[in-house]
This record gives C-alpha cells, sequence and structure tokens, in this order.
C-alpha cells in the first residue's frame, strides 16, 4: 500500500504554530530532569563512523549530537566504550578507566561530553558492576592470589565425590547464554562464578573492597563529567550462600522438566542494598559538587516488586529509573487490550507508589519493535510510548522505524542479537551515510534508501516527524503536569483502540487516538470538547488544524493513530490562515511495508 503524503508549507507551518502555542503554557510543577524526559540510547558500533573502518566511533557519536538535540533527546545513554576484548561486545570490561581503542581515545571522549553539554544534552555512560573481564587485571592478580585481591570474585573448591574423589561444580548454576555458571582455573585449582560468558567474571560484593573500588570507578567518570549511569544486570550482584559458604542448587522451574529457576543466583536482596548505597554515593557527590541530579538507570528484568524496592522500600531510596521492559513483550498479536495490561502491571505498583515511569521498546538485546508488531503499528506506538506519562526510551534507528535485518551477518562469528543492531540509516548514500569504508561491521539493511533520516525529514507523517512532534509536545503544561491531580488517563477504548489524555487542567488537553487493528473503529461522547488534530500518522484522512467535535462520533481508520489539541487561550485554538506558499517536489510518498 502507497499512501502519497501531502506536504505543503502551509501544514508544516500550522503544525509548528499550534505545538508553539501549546508551549506559551507551562506546567506549575517542577520536575526533576530525568522524571519526563526523553532518553536515547547510542549502540556505538552502529551509531556513525568517523574513520571509514566501518565500526562506529566516538567522533562519529559527536558529529551527529545536533541531530539528537534536534529530535528533542534530553540524554543520550551510550552502550559499553571501555577496553574489552569484546567477548560480549564491550559488556566484558578489561579497564573501567579507559576508552576502547575501537571507539577512540579518553579526549575524543571528553570532546563528546563537552559538546553534548554546549547543547544541552546530558550523557549517561552504562556501565558494567557485576562483572569484568577475565583479563581484567583484578581477575588476574585473584587468579594468583595476590594479597588484596584473593576473594575479589566468586571463588570455590567445588564437591568432591567421597567414592569417585571426582570433583564437580560448586552447584547446579547455569550461566545465561548456556552451559555450566562454574569454570575451573587449573592455577588457582578453583572454581569462580561467571553468570554470563566465561569471560564475564563475577565480582564478589561482599567483599567491602571490590564495591569501594567500583565507587571509585564511578567517581572518575563524574570527575569528567559525566551526568548518570545505567548500571547493566544488577539483579545478578548477590548470590545465596549457605552459612558455610557452599552455594544452594536452583530448584528447577515450575511447569518446566529440567530448566532452572533463578532462585538463588537472581534478584537478591543483597543486590538492592547494593543499590542504596550507590545512591547515596552519588547524592554524596553532588551534594559536594552541586550541579543536576546524577541519576542511576538500573537494568534488571525482575517483578515489579523487585524494581519497586530499587527504587525506595520507604526508609532507603535507590535508582531513579529501573528499567519497564513491559512493551518489549509486545508482538504481532498485541492489541489496545495488550498495551493496557502491560501499562497497567507498571502503574498500579511503581507509578503508585513513587510516581515514577519509563517506557522502553527497543534495545540492543531484543528485536526491534516493527519486526515484532509490525511496520504498520509503528508510529502509532511512538505516539503512545511519549504520550504515556514519564521518561521515553529511545534506541537509535527507532525514530525512524527501523526493523531488525536478518542478514546482518552470515558468518560463523554471528550474534542472535546482531540483527537489532545493524548501522543507523542516516541518507541514501554509501553504507546509509554510517561509514564511508568499503563495509561495515554489520551489514547494512538494504531498505536504507528509502528508510533513512534525511528521506523521513522531507515526509510530513513520517516517522521521524511524528517522534519529533512527540518530544515537541513534552515540552507542553500538559504533559509536564504529569504529578498533578487528574493529569493524565489511559485506557482501550476497544480492543484495538488505546487512548492516552495529558491534562494541564483548565489549560490544556491533548488526546492521544491509536488504532492498533485493521479495521474502522467509531466512538461516541468521547468528550464535551472540540479539538484539533495536532499531529496525524500516515494512516489518517484528516488534515493539520481542522476541528473534531468529541461530543459526537468520531472514525479511527485503520492503523490510523493521532492526536487531538486543546486550549483555552484563544488565540491557541482559532484556525491559523497560512499561506500557501510552495509544495515540494511532486512523487514524496511514504511506502508502508
Amino acid at each position: 500500500m502507497i499512501v502519497f503524503i501531502e506536504m505543503s508549507l502551509s501544514l508544516i507551518r500550522l503544525s509548528a504554530a499550534m505545538l508553539l502555542c501549546a508551549l506559551g503554557a507551562t506546567a506549575n510543577q517542577t520536575v526533576d530532569w530525568w522524571e519526563s524526559a526523553t532518553l536515547y540510547q547510542i549502540y556505538p558500533r552502529s551509531f556513525m563512523d568517523s574513520d571509514g573502518d566501518g565500526v562506529g566511533d566516538l567522533n562519529g557519536i559527536t558529529s551527529r549530537l545536533s541531530y539528537l538535540k534536534e529530535i528533542g533527546a534530553t540524554a543520550t545513554w551510550i552502550s559499553p566504550i571501555y577496553d574489552s576484548p569484546m567477548a560480549d561486545m564491550g559488556y566484558d570490561v578489561r579497564n573501567f578507566t579507559k576508552i576502547s581503542s575501537i571507539f577512540g581515545t579518553m579526549e575524543d571522549f571528553d570532546n563528546l561530553l563537552a559538546k553534548a553539554h554546549e547543547l544541552g544534552l546530558k550523557v549517561i555512560l552504562d556501565f558494567v558492576p557485576n562483572h569484568s573481564s577475565d583479563e581484567c587485571e583484578w581477575f588476574q592478580k585473584s587468579v594468583r592470589r595476590e594479597d588484596g585481591y584473593d576473594d575479589w570474585y566468586v571463588w570455590d573448591d567445588g564437591k568432591i565425590d567421597p567414592e569417585t574423589g571426582e570433583r564437580s561444580p560448586p552447584s547446579n548454576w547455569r550461566a545465561v547464554f548456556g552451559g555450566s555458571a562454574w569454570t575451573w582455573v587449573e592455577e588457582r585449582q578453583q572454581y569462580y562464578l561467571h553468570q554470563f560468558l566465561p569471560q564475564q567474571v563475577d565480582l564478589n560484593y561482599t567483599n567491602p573492597a571490590v564495591r569501594e573500588r567500583m565507587k571509585e570507578m564511578m567517581k572518575f567518570w563524574l570527575d569528567r563529567g559525566v551526568d548518570g549511569f545505567r548500571m547493566d544486570a544488577t539483579n545478578f550482584l548477590i548470590e545465596k550462600r549457605f552459612d558455610n559458604g557452599t552455594f544452594p542448587d536452583n530448584p528447577v522451574k515450575a511447569g518446566t522438566v529440567n530448566t532452572l529457576a533463578g532462585t538463588y543466583t537472581i534478584d537478591q536482596w543483597g543486590s538492592t542494598e547494593i543499590i542504596y548505597e550507590w545512591r547515596a554515593f552519588l547524592d554524596e557527590y553532588q551534594k559536594l559538587n552541586g550541579g543536576d541530579t546524577r541519576a542511576m538507570i538500573i537494568e534488571a528484568y525482575s517483578p515489579v516488586d523487585v524494581l519497586s524496592n530499587y527504587i525506595s522500600n520507604g526508609t532507603n531510596v535507590g535508582g531513579q529509573l529501573p528499567m519497564n521492559f513491559n512493551f518489549v513483550k509486545l508482538d504481532e498479536n498485541s492489541n489496545a487490550e495488550t498495551v493496557e495490561t502491560q501499562v497497567s502491571a507498571w502503574m498500579d505498583v511503581i507509578w503508585a507508589k513513587h510516581k515514577m515511569a519509563n517506557w522502553v521498546a527497543n534495545n540492543h538485546d531484543n528485536s526491534r519493535l516493527p519486526t515484532r508488531m509490525g511496520q504498520t503499528k509503528t508510529d502509532a506506538m511512538t505516539m503512545i510510548i511519549h504520550g504515556l506519562p514519564g521518561t521515553s526510551v529511545t534506541y537509535y534507528g527507532e525514530e525512524i522505524g527501523m526493523p531488525d535485518y536478518s542478514l546482518a551477518c552470515t558468518g560463523d562469528d554471528c550474534g542472535f542479537r546482531d540483527p537489532e543492531r545493524t548501522p543507523m540509516q542516516w541518507d541514501s548514500s554509501k553504507n546509509a551515510g554510517f561509514s564511508t569504508g568499503n563495509s561495515t561491521w554489520l551489514a547494512v539493511n538494504p531498505n536504507y534508501k528509502e528508510l533513512n533520516v534525511e528521506v523521513q525529514d522531507g515526509v510530513t507523517r513520517s516517522s521521524l516527524r511524528i517522534f519529533k512532534g512527540m518530544t515537541a509536545l513534552k515540552k507542553t503544561a500538559a504533559f509536564k503536569a504529569f504529578k498533578e491531580k487528574d493529569a493524565f488517563s489511559y485506557k482501550a477504548l476497544s480492543e484495538h483502540v488505546f487512548q492516552v489524555v495529558r491534562t494541564a487542567v483548565g489549560q490544556e488537553e491533548y488526546r492521544v487516538l491509536a488504532n492498533l487493528g485493521n479495521q474502522t473503529e467509531h466512538f461516541d461522547g468521547l468528550s464535551d470538547k472540540k479539538m484539533k488534530y495536532v499531529l496525524l500518522n500516515s494512516y489518517s484522512p484528516h488534515s493539520y488544524g481542522h476541528k473534531v467535535d468529541l461530543s459526537g462520533r468520531i472514525s479511527l481508520k485503520p492503523y490510523e493513530a493521532v492526536v487531538l489539541g486543546w486550549s483555552k487561550d484563544k488565540s491557541c485554538t482559532k484556525t491559523k490562515k497560512v499561506k500557501h506558499v510552495g509544495h515540494v517536489k511532486k512523487g514524496r510518498k511514504l511506502r508502508h511495508h
């Protein structure tokens, strides 16, 4: 299906005028920068290559920071850039205070940070506290039992069969990536724990020296000027031990034959206490050094009650943003009712207790949303994600609707997560504008000539334009007033239509209506207000600025998604007459795949 998009400058100006009008109102309540942010995740290998070697780097990121500002990002979270053997693409850190030569130098990082701050963007570093690389100096010293490092990692003699004398691992624990979580080291004559790859060795957080050293690592980056950390795999920090120092076997997960539960290896209370300790450290750093809040984003695929405790247990405070992965569960069978279920699963606990929310639909470890749900629903989900209260987390390329590419890598050393890590699609030139090199570390999706930033920036109802429209709305009074009474509501109006309402009571209101189904839907009496079309996806037959009386009937075409706006300011509710000064070239169109 091909939809031809009207793109007169008058419509663009009308849309901009309505958004600017909305921006004139201000919320009464001040919120911290992270509470309603647009957080943009950069996977550095794939964002921008500055030197033609086919791998993204720090200078490449710096060259594109103005783009992040343009699309409305508040902060960027950069996946690991530390010195690493790259057994797990940087999540195996060899040196926590050194930049990997793959990405550049410390000077390059300092330049990136300075440019970001000049643009008003904050920089969040991906911190990897659970483990180090087996090539880390700390681990090598621990293997040799050097003074002070003997118990920096989780070591154990293992079990000895009294009859055969054979040695076996200390417990039945399994690594996330498969196989035993224990590896034998001949030199030390002990097993070490690794909950991920054998090259990713678990640090021993029962050792106070380890806890202090990791704070020193954080301070190193804070002193350089970073604005916070995304803490990786925090629910793995502490494991259960018996009083005699042995490790209990994990039980078989209910309903399975031989799949083990993580009863003693994940979500231990001790991990939560460490997060409280880090928060106290970050708060003290801010107190001594001033400036904005140094935010702590927590990554843990954990039950909602565990995530709630990560924020606070009523006595201690922890991370500001434990990541909400509920939308990562959405797939082609998901509808508005599914979306409501996933939203409520978060809001009924986390929002109710902490007045905090964040929404993650894509990241470097999961298939991209257009592939999971279908390209037809992508823009509707953008409106929903950014329409809901709290922080929206955007994975690079999400703003243009990049899907997975199954042939990103075809060799023997390919990773199962490569399809969602392909190079950013900037324009229609060689390698999608990502690199001038002859090849790229992962193949560029061949759809790049039609799906890229440059093309979409010239199409009124493209994914990129919708993304920009939503981030602009997040600056309005109605979106900023999310902690006030009656400030928002959400609901599945039918099996396929989801609604979000954002209100600055008595000032303005915005209403997201998103049809995730392939049938036209009709609704009567949604409101007593007369509203205007402020943002439209390409499936909508309506025009920017046109009015709709919500006390009557409103219809939504298949996959249509719109944002309606109302303001008490008469100057903002009048239809503005804008002179037609020209049109873009004929033939500019948006294709639906």
